[in-house]
């Protein structure tokens, strides 16, 4: 119960609001974002902060989340667990900080325009133009197809256009150079879309 108690720095207070909003984040995320300087010292700050985190090893790299205690501490109702599925929000978040960390960053956002809806990994908008991401790592390319489809759908319906004063950007995060052809060739009937390799992103 003390351990509930006890009041954390502003800045472990902050790293906790970051895996609330953010889910899952590498070591290097963490302090690139906190100028925590060289690893050493990140590994120090995450450490102090052992029970309100849990962790995953990647290689040499260490993904957290929040634990019990930690998700009780910001009022996180989510739970996230260690699966297969953890680097589809490590490579959305890459994107996140590639992006200078736009202000008006939103995960997994329900777009519909009463006829047509789609999940959208987040949105943002970059020089007054609303953008889609959407991040291709475990899925298979008919899936990507479908979704895609639902952005046709939403293009040709012209109400999310009309709404925006545009239709938005779609920016995709993909793992491989033959995956990025597939995709650009999937969204060639769409007017605005960027097509990003994981490794062109990474800090």
């Amino acid at each position: 119960m003390l351990l509930k108690m006890k009041q954390l720095s502003q800045r472990q207070e902050s790293i906790l609001l970051l895996l609330k909003k953010f889910d899952f984040l590498t070591r290097d995320q963490l302090r690139y974002y906190f100028g925590l300087g060289k690893k050493r010292n990140a590994n120090r700050v995450l450490s102090n902060l052992s029970d309100y985190l849990m962790s995953i090893k990647d290689g040499k790299q260490s993904i957290y989340y929040l634990s019990k205690l930690g998700r009780e501490y910001v009022g996180c109702e989510k739970v996230r667990k260690k699966s297969s599925n953890v680097q589809h929000y490590i490579m959305r978040n890459e994107f996140y900080f590639y992006n200078s960390c736009p202000s008006d960053w939103k995960n997994e956002i329900k777009v519909s325009d009463g006829d047509t809806s789609v999940i959208v990994d987040a949105m943002y908008s970059r020089i007054h133009t609303t953008h889609f991401l959407e991040v291709d790592n475990l899925q298979s390319m008919s899936e990507n197809r479908a979704k895609v489809k639902r952005y046709e759908e939403l293009l040709n319906n012209g109400l999310l256009a009309e709404k925006l004063s545009h239709f938005p950007t779609l920016v995709w995060v993909t793992t491989t150079e033959l995956r990025r052809m597939q995709l650009k060739e999937a969204c060639e009937g769409l007017p605005v879309v960027q097509v990003f390799t994981y490794d062109e992103i990474k800090q």
